[in-house]
């Protein structure tokens, strides 16, 4: 690990500032994610903003019936708050498909949204990612590939975002809360806050410069079944190959999907046809496939009917 600075941060707008004033910096809570990155020399921040000061671990009531959530509320204690679990159940079950009890206790909100990428090349400083180093290529495309993105992909990268979290909350419609470096703040809707690789996939959300996370919103309780099912290649501590959130009542039905691109995917055209086979059509229309991967087209078709299956039960 290289050497870098610490700073506890007095509120958000000077953490913000402070990290625009420090380019690479980054802010740091659970850390689950990060100091393993930094371990390993992917990421070397020259300041670490310490942010868990900062009162931002609640979980509260808004006008209209949503939920506010802290960017520092622990996963664990969201994935146990009797509102999230009568109200947004595909959300404390997508929590709880997470990491491990002891990961879950440490990681926050603000950092499960943004964990980088498990793809084994951009952990693997030996071979070219342009995540991890801009324009060196793509060692996923012609590699073990089995675990990657096959929506939404381009010849720059194809690798997957891992969160669980985030996955149900694009089924739901949150709002990503921020502040700015000059103290302005601003809601970004879940489903523009994750960006797909295209030619630059080392951007991988709409935050600017030292832009920093501070909660989510959720909007008012959908009526309805809500479902999270997840499918991977063991029973615990695993990544997705394809995970599905569904929200299914009188109002129609919402499907998120995880483990096919490089952020939560959702169709919305799809959610208006019936049946498993035509709308997992429509949301893999224009898959690309390589050959360690092109399961996940009937992985998709099988795990939606599922969801749909145990919806009707």
């Amino acid at each position: 690990m290289r050497p870098f600075n610490y700073q506890r941060a007095a509120d958000a707008a000077s953490a913000a500032k402070a990290a625009a004033q420090h380019p690479g910096a980054r802010f740091i809570a659970g850390g689950t994610n990060l100091l393993d990155l930094m371990k390993l020399q992917i990421e070397t921040p020259p300041l670490l903003i310490d942010i868990n000061h900062l009162g931002l671990d609640r979980i509260e009531k808004i006008d209209g019936g949503g939920l506010r959530i802290g960017a520092l509320v622990r996963n664990t204690d969201l994935a146990a708050d009797k509102r999230v679990r009568r109200d947004y159940p595909v959300l404390a079950r997508a929590l709880v498909s997470g990491a491990s009890g002891q990961l879950r206790n440490k990681a926050t909100t603000a950092g499960n949204l943004l964990q980088r990428t498990r793809c084994a090349y951009f952990y693997d400083t030996r071979m070219p990612c342009n995540k991890r180093k801009p324009g060196s290529g793509c060692a996923a495309l012609g590699g073990i590939n089995r675990g990657h993105a096959i929506m939404g992909t381009s010849d720059a990268c194809i690798a997957t975002h891992p969160s669980d979290m985030a996955v149900a909350m694009r089924v739901l419609d949150a709002v990503v809360e921020t502040v700015r470096p000059d103290g302005t703040t601003r809601g970004i809707p879940i489903a523009d806050f994750h960006l797909l690789p295209g030619d630059t996939p080392h951007i991988e959300t709409a935050l600017a410069p030292g832009e920093m996370i501070t909660g989510v919103l959720l909007p008012p309780p959908i009526a309805g079944r809500q479902i999270y099912r997840k499918v991977r290649d063991r029973a615990s501590y695993a990544f997705a190959l394809v995970s599905v959130a569904a929200v299914v009542g009188p109002d129609g039905q919402r499907f998120a999907f995880g483990g096919l691109a490089h952020k939560p995917w959702r169709v919305e055209a799809a959610e208006k046809l019936k049946g498993a086979e035509a709308i997992a059509a429509s949301v893999t229309l224009g898959a690309r496939t390589t050959e360690h991967n092109a399961f996940k087209l009937r992985l998709v078709r099988r795990t939606l009917g599922a969801v749909l299956a145990e919806m009707e039960a």
